[in-house]
């Protein structure tokens, strides 16, 4: 042990700030600290807070970070400045990890494992104070965290003391929060920074790339990415440190800076620990670091003086509909920007290429989205159910979770048994709460142990929680023996928590409420070439159980060989149909599938499982203008144990719609969308069949019912009266308009109606009659206020068009049959809009004001076309003229 390293705790700028921070918390016991990156709000603060320096009692300290890597960084460097070893005064604990001994004063967990303390222990029982840091980020768990303590304070230990830390936070929000009602909330402290200057640099692409979506980003930004990477090194000194959205996108670009004259580290969370304290340490030699987001906060990677930024960070989403979650690539936030930006400024004036231009910048998002809006909330519901508060109503949340998400996440926890109808904690929730896992991954863990082997049952959950890399492939199997067999970082990490979930799943967690499920063994073979073949033709396909390929540590070469499933296959198929049941699907064809949530599925080219009978999908996206969800990694199964896994999904009925453009009855048993038997129904019900012959006539049109010309003709009279009168003349332009009153005007025909053809039997314009108001006696105006036709002066009766949708009643007439005719026509008070035609019934000229017309446009006319035709009359003054449909020869007989 050294001594305490006085002049390093002197230099952190945020000692000056700590008188005021200890007041704020001993007058209120909760308060928000603002302080920049590097002026020491992660590492002294909880020392000084702890009595470990500065004089103050002793008291117990947890500092929650939302990283395992900040976690155990922010441990090491108090341990440091105390001339200490972690594990003494100061330890850490995050998932599968735990460096702390009795005399631990300052502890430091994520906030996932102090979630799973205080479900453990409401009351914290032995901590004084609570340090939440980098709230900013908005992490579920964070807040999950925040509003559990402020509840503990509020009703079981209101001496408990609370900080909410961050370099970029909404302050005001967040002393609202931990003021919890109290007027002006809790007080806010802000330290002073004396981080070094740092230049920003825009370098935006010179051609544009293409927006991310989804999971994708566009190459050529990667491509950018790299080039700047390069421009960085020489033009400036130190180490270079590179933000991307993934670990997908820190291995592409690692590929593009070969020969560059430095070290080129890759820093992630799913990084072995001793990668990442490698990348935390200082260096002889210059470096590259790319870092995804666990490197924005609480850490300074020593050597840094440059900081390239992608301008990229990944996001949860969920399609609640589909059960589809996955991360999303969105643009980064100005918060994120600012503390990514600060790395270069820790230790000297540095500076930062943003890969975006400076008026893009404006249009950032100030801060990152709250996960509570758009994240999958199942395991916060079941956080909140173990709490004793379903709902979440009584929690001090910064934001309330979303009705719709909340609805979804009850759905999906009452399905696997961790919550009763009403959102009641049952005793295997509270178990699956206690696992730190997701509770779909939780139910896997557990009903896979009974059936497949608790180790077996852990190391499949491992992989669906940590999801392999890409280069392992979409087959969830083959990267389950290559995890096995491997010896890469994500091998490492994946065996760790393989080891933690199986002491896990030995702990009792109540029931399950899932039918018994098959042997694994029974799993229905995957076709090879050779097993296909020989089906055709009637012989036995090969005995794999005989054979000894596959099983738990059978060869993945041997498997292969016989061209059929191994009994790896099997279990990895009942693991992810447990952890996944909605997405449980049939083949429809090669390569493409139904879930049972009524998605499509397709597999890439060249996927070993494209012919598989039955597919348990455990990853998959889905762009937002793609009919078809993409399977990025998922397990053969067979139709036994697809149902026994989403057997709450099981369903019979009769099926009565429409399709294919008529009327499909049919008795089903069903999969959630996935029909496992259908046939024909002879008599469906009357009422089924109405609403589906409604839903023809709304997907399909009122031109499947019989429109004759009377009837499209009355169809626009009516439509005129009701745009122009209104109160009793119906409404029946609108298609929507007429099928809400399907009962007023279609029966009883429609009620007699089977198929299609009945359909097109209903006359139209009788049943329209129907709506005329008979009630009241305006009916039998109709004739009155729309006539059909208008006679004119020539003694011809017209027919009067109303089909224009907003216009006038239409008169096209020739111009010879109005001579004489002083004013427009008028209906229902409307003056009608007069197509005047030539002799020979083409337009001549369109009027709604005859008297103007013959005093000045008619002249016009007459002078254009006389000459055209001459047989017919065109006296000078209409007016007075005799209306004729003849010619001049006819008129002189």
């Amino acid at each position: 042990m050294t001594a305490i390293r006085q002049a390093e705790l002197d230099a952190l700028p945020v000692r000056e700030a700590l008188p005021e921070l200890v007041s704020a918390l001993d007058g209120h016991g909760a308060a928000v600290l603002c302080a920049p990156p590097g002026t020491g709000k992660t590492t002294l603060v909880p020392l000084v807070l702890a009595g470990l320096v500065g004089g103050g009692p002793r008291r117990r300290v947890v500092v929650a970070e939302p990283r395992r890597i900040a976690a155990r960084a922010a441990a090491r460097r108090m341990a440091w400045l105390l001339g200490e070893q972690v594990g003494g005064s100061v330890g850490f604990t995050v998932r599968g990890e735990r460096v702390a001994g009795p005399g631990t004063v300052v502890e430091v967990v994520t906030t996932g494992v102090l979630l799973q303390r205080l479900q453990r222990d409401q009351e914290l029982s032995g901590v004084d104070v609570v340090i939440l840091d980098e709230c900013h980020e908005r992490h579920l768990d964070a807040d999950t965290v925040a509003a559990f303590l402020l509840d503990v304070r509020e009703t079981l230990r209101p001496e408990l003391r609370l900080v909410a830390a961050s370099a970029t936070t909404d302050a005001a929000g967040w002393a609202r929060v931990l003021g919890h009602g109290r007027p002006g909330g809790a007080p806010v402290v802000t330290a002073a920074g004396v981080s070094y200057p740092v230049e920003t640099v825009w370098a935006p692409p010179a051609r544009p790339v293409r927006p991310p979506h989804g999971m994708r980003v566009d190459p050529a930004q990667l491509t950018h990415v790299a080039s700047v990477v390069r421009r960085a090194l020489a033009e400036r000194s130190g180490d270079v440190l590179c933000f991307l959205p993934g670990v997908g996108e820190l291995a592409r670009v690692a590929g593009q800076l070969g020969g560059v004259d430095a070290e080129v580290l890759q820093i992630h969370g799913r990084a072995p620990a001793a990668v990442q304290d490698a990348a935390l340490a200082p260096s002889a030699h210059r470096r590259v670091i790319l870092a995804t987001a666990v490197a924005e906060s609480s850490l300074t990677v020593p050597g840094v003086r440059v900081v390239v930024d992608s301008g990229l960070a990944r996001e949860p989403r969920v399609d609640h509909a589909r059960g589809l979650g996955a991360l999303a690539t969105v643009r980064a936030s100005r918060a994120a920007g600012r503390q990514r930006a600060g790395r270069a400024g820790r230790e000297a004036p540095g500076a930062v290429y943003r890969c975006w231009s400076q008026a893009e910048d404006g249009r950032l998002p100030a801060f990152p989205s709250p996960e509570i809006r758009i994240a999958d909330l199942a395991q916060f519901a079941l956080q909140a159910a173990c709490w004793g508060d379903p709902d979440a109503a009584g929690l001090a949340l910064p934001d309330p979770p979303p009705a719709g998400a909340m609805a979804a996440a009850r759905e999906v926890l009452v399905a696997v048994g961790a919550v009763t109808p009403d959102g009641r904690a049952t005793p295997r929730g509270v178990g699956m709460s206690r696992l730190g896992l997701h509770p779909r991954l939780a139910r896997a863990l557990l009903d896979g142990a009974a059936a497949v082997g608790p180790r077996r049952a852990a190391e499949l959950v491992a992989l669906l929680s940590e999801e392999p890399p890409r280069e392992y492939g979409d087959d969830l199997a083959a990267a389950w023996r290559r995890a096995r067999a491997g010896g890469d970082a994500y091998a490492t990490s994946w065996r760790a928590e393989a080891t933690r979930l199986r002491r896990s799943a030995a702990t009792p967690a109540g029931p399950s409420p899932t039918p018994t499920l098959p042997e694994p063994e029974a799993t229905a073979p995957l076709p090879g070439r050779e097993a296909a073949s020989r089906r055709a033709v009637g012989a036995p396909a090969p005995d794999l159980r005989a054979s000894g390929a596959g099983g738990a540590d059978g060869s993945a070469a041997a498997a292969t060989a016989a061209g059929t499933v191994s009994g790896d296959d099997a279990a990895a198929g009942l693991v992810a149909a447990l952890a996944f049941p909605e997405r449980v699907a049939k083949a429809k064809g090669e390569g493409a599938f139904l879930m049972a949530s009524g998605t499509a599925a397709e597999l890439g080219d060249g996927s070993r499982l494209r012919s598989a009978p039955w597919l348990a999908v455990a990853v998959a996206d889905r762009g937002p203008h793609s009919a078809s969800a993409r399977v990025r990694l998922g397990a053969v199964l067979d139709e036994d144990t697809a149902r026994a896994a989403a057997a709450h999904l099981l369903a019979s009925g009769d099926e009565v719609r429409w399709e294919d453009g008529d009327v499909a009855a049919r008795a089903t048993h069903r999969l959630g969308a996935i029909a496992l038997a259908v046939r024909p129904l002879k008599n469906p019900d009357p009422a089924l069949v109405r609403a589906a012959l409604l839903e023809g006539l709304r997907s399909d049109g009122l031109g499947l019912l019989r429109w004759t010309p009377d009837a499209r003709a009355l169809r626009a009279r009516l439509g005129f009266l009701h745009r122009t009168l209104g109160g009793a003349w119906p409404d029946v332009a609108d298609d929507g308009a007429l099928l809400a009153r399907a009962d007023d005007w279609l029966e009883p025909e429609l009620s007699r109606a089977r198929r299609r053809a009945d359909l097109a039997r209903i006359d139209a314009g009788q049943a329209l009659n129907r709506l005329l108001p008979w009630a009241i006696g305006e009916a039998a105006r109709l004739d009155e206020l729309a006539p059909e036709r208008i006679e004119v002066p020539s003694g011809s009766r017209i027919r009067l068009d109303y089909s224009a949708e907003h216009g006038q009643p239409v008169l096209a007439v020739k111009l010879q049959e109005l001579f004489g005719l002083a004013e427009t026509p008028r209906v229902a008070g409307v003056p009608v809009l007069v197509h005047l035609l030539s002799p020979a019934g083409r337009p001549a000229a369109v009027t709604a004001d005859l008297a103007s017309f013959w005093q000045g446009g008619y002249l016009a006319v007459r002078a254009e076309l006389r000459g055209r035709y001459p047989k017919h009359p065109w006296p000078q003054d209409p007016a007075t003229a005799e209306p004729t449909r003849h010619t001049n020869a006819r008129l002189r007989r």
